[in-house]
């Protein structure tokens, strides 16, 4: 029993998609539809092996071309909404304790935390308003 060309090209399109979850690779996605064209032409308009290798090498080649930029650039970014310590950065918050560069403590998004000056020479006294610039630890570094 001889298997249509067609028939090896969905094939190959499955093993592909399996090694794309497997990897999480998007090129092995884009070559997945290009065998999945491949497949078109085979079986729908009778194609030619030569015209089917065209098919998936132009398909995949054009998908791969068009999603690893845009891959790219999603990975580059950052995320837009800071979570956990890093969205602690940059706010504000009130003294409690006198800071220092020793230490002292503060009220920051509704929960009291130890904080350290950033500037060494700089002590703020309780009631003070102060910019949270890190987060080390446990410990908020304020200016």
């Amino acid at each position: 029993m001889e298997i249509d060309a067609w028939l090896w090209w969905l094939i190959g399109a499955t093993a592909l998609g399996i090694a794309l979850v497997v990897t999480a690779m998007p090129e092995l996605g884009m070559l997945a539809v290009g065998a999945i064209g491949a497949a078109v032409v085979s079986g729908v308009f009778g194609g030619g092996a030569v015209a089917q290798v065209v098919v998936f090498a132009v398909i995949s080649t054009a998908g791969i071309a068009v999603v690893r930029p845009i891959a790219n650039r999603h990975r580059a970014q950052r995320p837009q909404f800071a979570t956990g310590v890093d969205a602690l950065k940059g706010r504000q918050a009130v003294v409690l304790e006198r800071v220092d560069a020793s230490g002292g403590r503060i009220k920051l998004a509704g929960e009291v935390w130890s904080a350290r000056a950033l500037d060494t020479d700089r002590a703020y006294e309780i009631g003070q308003e102060v910019d949270v610039v890190d987060i080390e630890g446990a410990t908020a570094i304020v200016m």
